[in-house]
């Protein structure tokens, strides 16, 4: 995620862990609390309907959100971070259990991209991340498979450069897998988008430049 301060959020999915820095910040949504407490971590903010929890923490900087309402806790904890200006979102707990959290999740991430943030998915061996209008680079030791997929209706003017099979100012679809399995070829890659948003999946350890 960089040198700049990162959002980290913290859902009821599966956990895999997390690492933080000085100056990062970070939000328990709803049942995430739980591996936080587990860890003896202390978040900065808990944001939830506690439906997942089962009960309403006590401390302070607790959000208590309506259980009927259009967004998840996780996206509420994700417009709290944007509120407070971060740039740079690690997302946890996002995966496995319901299918549709997780599609929740994948929207949330292009959407938060789609702000101008950089967004990324612990999912355990597997990374997700979106890329709207820009690029991403990996270094010449990343090594596995990589997926793209369109987000958005038609991604145009699509780059796939340093990967098996390349792509050269394509249009992209949500509706035809053609990105799924590349692999890295232990070159310096590059994924990019001219107008639209684009879904990564990579293994974690895969390092961006």
């Amino acid at each position: 995620m960089g040198k700049k301060p990162v959002c980290h959020i913290v859902g009821a999915g599966d956990f895999h862990g997390i690492s933080v820095k000085e100056g990062d910040f970070i939000i328990a949504a709803d049942g995430g609390y739980r591996y936080l407490k587990e860890l003896n971590i202390k978040p900065d903010m808990v944001i939830g309907d506690f439906d997942s929890l089962g009960s309403i923490p006590n401390g302070e900087n607790i959000v208590l959100l309506p259980k009927e309402k259009d967004d998840t806790d996780m996206g509420a904890a994700a417009q709290e971070g944007l509120r407070r200006g971060f740039s740079s979102f690690a997302l946890y707990g996002a995966t496995g259990g319901r299918v549709d959290h997780t599609i929740a999740n994948l929207q949330l991430i292009a959407k938060l991209s789609q702000s101008g943030a950089a967004a990324v998915i612990d999912g355990g061996d597997t990374m997700f991340t979106a890329v709207t209008n820009s690029k991403i680079c990996f270094d010449e030791k990343a090594c596995g498979y990589v997926s793209v997929f369109s987000h958005t209706d038609v991604s145009t003017g699509v780059n796939l450069k340093g990967l098996k099979y390349e792509l050269r100012d394509y249009d992209l679809k949500n509706t035809f897998s053609l990105g799924v399995s590349n692999e890295f070829c232990g070159v310096c890659s590059e994924i990019s988008v001219e107008n639209g948003t684009l879904i990564v999946i990579y293994p974690k350890g895969v390092n961006l430049k």
